[in-house]
């Protein structure tokens, strides 16, 4: 199995930035695909990146140009780089893992979750 924790998470104002890490540990040979996903009060689990199993990469329409993912493999870690940061950026974001190659926009595609890491950007 593959466990996932999150940090990084904090407050921030409007403009701020924030790091998130995600450190897998247990059975990461498995490992395909990872995402990172966030659910504000009352809104739907939404995607903010995929990471394919080839490297490729997307970012939701939301934070492209502003919120950049990296991997540090020695250290099975997947970071999330948030710059520009606004209050509609206020969640709970969560590190999510598959071991489908391909990834998916759609948080029922992943079996592996962390238990989530808050950020709060104030205006």
């Amino acid at each position: 199995q593959v466990r996932l924790v999150e940090s990084g998470g904090g407050s921030v104002q409007a403009g701020g930035s924030l790091r998130l890490s995600c450190a897998a540990s247990g059975d990461v040979g498995n490992i395909n695909c990872m995402a990172w996903f966030r659910r504000a009060p009352g809104k739907e689990r939404e995607g903010v990146v995929i990471v394919e199993g080839d490297g490729g990469i997307s970012y939701a329409d939301s934070v492209n140009g502003r919120f950049t993912v990296s991997k540090d493999n020695a250290k099975n870690t997947l970071f999330l780089q948030m710059n520009s940061l606004r209050p509609e950026d206020s969640a709970m974001y969560y590190c999510a893992t598959t071991t489908f190659k391909r990834c998916n926009w759609s948080d029922g595609w992943y079996k592996t979750w962390g238990q989530g890491t808050q950020v709060t950007v104030s205006s």
